[in-house]
């Protein structure tokens, strides 16, 4: 009787990995990245109102209200996140509605630029900050499936959440640099064109 030889299954490497990933993937990954360069935490939005609110309502009340501005913006990011799901189950077109979440947060960012501290436009940019928030985060991961075959979803999935990890990191950084060096309309005026920037890529995906 003859022994068969045992197969040996290809020893595959993270970096092989990466490059086995379609190329519209990692075009859909650019546009992730260089979006999410700019997209600051948003627990900033607090300290940004805190800042704007103080001279008119003393800073006392000013946290206050921050703080009650920045439910509002979890309570749409929560309502955006379910139904940006839900039209992902039922449109094919999912990069637009995507670049659609990318361009709240251009106006958004812009909006910050103004450095307004009227309650009323202050709470106009936190329901913006929310409702891009929460339909980003529902259509990312969507978006990557439909760029990757279902195969390698999991060394998708992997580096779509690396690429948000580090812009969380650098965006932040940022923004917190640009706002301490200069002002409040460069820091935000920056986000404002890393936005823009990453919603026209995602508009040119097949």
């Amino acid at each position: 009787m003859r022994e068969r030889p045992i197969e040996r299954k290809e020893q595959k490497t993270l970096l092989l990995g990466l490059r086995a990933l379609p190329a519209e993937f990692r075009r859909y990954l650019l546009g992730v990245g260089v979006f999410g360069a700019g997209d600051f935490s948003h627990s900033l939005l607090i300290l940004y109102a805190s800042r704007m609110l103080t001279p008119v309502h003393g800073a006392g009340w000013a946290a206050t209200l921050a703080v009650a501005l920045y439910t509002l913006h979890n309570c749409f990011s929560a309502a955006s996140s379910y139904f940006s799901g839900w039209l992902s189950d039922h449109i094919s077109h999912r990069k637009a509605v995507l670049a659609g979440s990318y361009g709240l947060a251009v106006a958004t960012a812009l909006l910050l630029c103004t450095g307004t501290g009227s309650l009323i436009w202050l709470g106009v940019i936190f329901i913006l900050a929310g409702t891009y928030a929460g339909s980003k985060d529902a259509l990312e991961d969507v978006v990557a499936a439909s760029c990757a075959p279902k195969e390698q979803h999991g060394m998708a999935f992997g580096t779509l959440a690396a690429v948000n990890a580090l812009g969380d990191f650098a965006s932040s950084l940022l923004v917190g640099a640009l706002w301490s060096a200069f002002n409040v309309e460069t820091a935000f005026g920056v986000c404002a064109a890393l936005f823009l920037a990453g919603a026209i890529l995602i508009l040119r995906l097949r």
